[in-house]
């Protein structure tokens, strides 16, 4: 009777015993597929972007960047430009730092930005004025001078005014479109010299007002391209 109870009583595969023994074995579940495809292309994508930093380091060559503003028709020196390393598209235009000897003494051809890099179209090595131009000295006192001053690009209408014990004109006067090339400094009397260009046919007109000081100024929007005589 005893040796009956020993043997229903014991511990064999399948009894409760050993089911609490494999009950404490933890089951691997199986990875979700989305998981690891995502993992895989945050691979592929950190590769890539890897790549793409690696090679745009190697592409990078040595430019001329403006150290300083430059404005129309100055001539450049060798302290208005400095050499910079930058990875530049091949479609962008700029001059490249060996040629900072020939760029020097060049004219700008429009206003410079200091911090841009430089463009060969900006500098031009004949200064104004230009073929089919003259330049002409005009004398500004405070009277004719706009409030903000002028500077070098600025367009002008120089406007024929009638003499000073006359009657202003019935009729719109005569007016020339010129650009600013220089301002120089005022003198004691508060002379200031401004140098335009104007195109070729209509420099002795403008120069002859400048002589008789019979005329006025309008300052014209940045962006004006009108040219030639109004009426």
């Amino acid at each position: 009777m005893s040796a009956f109870t020993r043997a229903t009583t014991g511990s064999t595969p399948g009894t409760l015993n050993g089911q609490a023994r494999s009950a404490g074995v933890v089951t691997r579940g199986r990875r979700r597929p989305a998981v690891m495809v995502g993992g895989v292309v945050l691979v592929i994508f950190g590769a890539l972007v890897a790549a793409w930093f690696v090679a745009a380091a190697g592409d990078r060559a040595s430019v001329l960047r403006l150290a300083r503003d430059v404005p129309y028709g100055a001539m450049l020196t060798a302290q208005d430009v400095t050499p910079v390393e930058v990875a530049v598209d091949p479609a962008v235009g700029t001059v490249p730092a060996q040629e900072a000897d020939r760029v020097v003494g060049m004219v700008a051809g429009t206003d410079l930005v200091a911090g841009s890099l430089l463009a060969p179209g900006q500098v031009t090595p004949v200064g104004p004025p230009g073929p089919g131009e003259v330049l002409v000295p005009l004398a500004l006192d405070a009277a004719r001078m706009p409030a903000g001053g002028l500077r070098p690009g600025d367009r002008l209408l120089v406007v024929d005014t009638p003499p000073a014990d006359a009657d202003p004109p019935e009729s719109s006067p005569r007016t020339f479109d010129v650009g600013v090339v220089r301002v120089g400094t005022a003198d004691l009397n508060g002379l200031v010299v401004v140098d335009v260009v104007v195109a070729e046919g209509e420099g002795p007109a403008v120069a002859a007002r400048a002589a008789t000081g019979r005329f006025a100024l309008l300052l014209q929007p940045a962006d004006s391209s009108t040219a030639g005589e109004r009426s």
